[in-house]
């Protein structure tokens, strides 16, 4: 009998961590922080004249968190359809930023040495560049399932 209880335990605290949700409000906070990071781009990229790595971390790890506070918050109407639809979405976004991380570095290498004779070396994708394409094909792909429903 304990192990029945353990069971249905576990079970409650795997679906608590699956639903969870930010309120809807956080969506229009994930928009203002991530429109935050993007004005930081701009201005880091041309007031500040000293090559400040550590700023442009910072505003790209700050536009990642506004990104996904955007992705996990709730709809002001949240029902099952709209639970589908996201799942979907996620479900898309990968798929689809799995095959641009396995497909973009060989065209860029291709791209680049018929562009430059030289002989361009063989690059890999960053974290950042994978995890903002994903992010932003699964808003798009959520928000256009949604309209379309």
């Amino acid at each position: 009998m304990d192990s029945k209880k353990f069971l249905d335990c576990e079970r409650k605290r795997f679906n608590k961590f699956i639903k969870f949700r930010l309120p809807h409000t956080f969506f229009n906070i994930g928009i203002a922080i991530a429109a935050l990071a993007i004005v930081a781009m701009f201005i880091r990229a041309f007031l500040i004249e000293s090559d400040a790595e550590w700023l442009k971390s910072i505003t790209k790890q700050v536009l990642l968190l506004g990104m996904l506070v955007m992705s996990i918050s709730k709809d002001k109407e949240e029902d099952e359809m709209t639970i589908a639809l996201r799942a979907q979405s996620y479900a898309i976004a990968f798929v689809v930023g799995v095959l641009y991380a396995i497909v973009l570095p060989y065209v860029e290498f291709g791209v680049s040495n018929m562009v430059h004779a030289g002989g361009e070396s063989f690059k890999t994708l960053g974290d950042f560049q994978v995890l903002i394409f994903m992010l932003m094909i699964q808003l798009m792909i959520y928000h256009n399932l949604k309209r379309y429903r």
